[in-house]
């Protein structure tokens, strides 16, 4: 079922790409950015695909990639801002955005968040999902969007070549970059799976009353 999904989306994206050109290229990518899952793995090799057969130049395709990774980005990143604003509001919101993981977002981000934020633009699903704790570690807005932006246009220009170098056989490039995002997948769910079990019973210690 999960073939036949990503086949179905791959045909969409070339759809969209073929229909908008430069405008598909830049919309795929900002909703690559903005948490969801629309795999740049097939949006940056098909143009790439299309800078060979003449209907792309290359920096035109990187820069508008680039340029959408860099505006979903900045969705996901206000976006935090703006769920760190209903904690005060809603008790679900702040169960699931205590203060201890805006705590360790913050020391996170204070030591290692400009590099986190450029390398993590290079490794697949994690680049579309970084923004948000970025967003909630405080990061320096225009430190964000430079590290975003150089991270994004390396990673443009990597797939545009590939795409742009293997021509009609760029599909090829899915079966290996597929394997790492089920490896990447599984490690955040596992972790967000153990991350919900310590953060469920500390609240239970919590609340459960103290013996004298």
């Amino acid at each position: 079922m999960l073939e036949n999904i990503l086949n179905w989306l791959a045909r969409e994206i070339i759809s969209l790409i073929n229909s908008l050109g430069y405008g598909g290229v830049f919309l795929l990518m900002a909703l690559e950015s903005a948490n969801i899952i629309i795999p740049s793995e097939i949006i940056m090799p098909f143009s790439g695909f299309l800078v060979a057969r003449g209907n792309f130049s290359f920096w035109g395709v990187v820069f508008w990639g680039a340029a959408g990774n860099l505006v979903g980005s900045i969705f996901s990143y206000k976006l935090a801002s703006v769920i760190i604003s209903l904690r005060e509001k809603s008790k679900i919101v702040n169960f699931l955005i205590p203060q201890s993981l805006l705590e360790k977002s913050q020391r996170w981000f204070f030591r290692w968040g400009e590099a986190t934020t450029f390398f993590s633009r290079l490794l697949p699903i994690i680049r579309t999902f970084i923004s948000f704790p970025a967003g909630l570690g405080k990061m320096n807005f225009w430190r964000f969007c430079l590290y975003t932006f150089l991270g994004s246009f390396l990673w443009s220009t990597l797939l545009t070549y590939l795409g742009l170098v293997l021509g009609e056989n760029w599909p090829t490039l899915r079966t290996y970059f597929e394997k790492f995002d089920y490896l990447v997948a599984a490690l955040i769910v596992g972790s967000v799976v153990l991350w919900l079990i310590k953060h469920l019973n500390g609240s239970r210690n919590k609340n459960q009353p103290k013996n004298f």
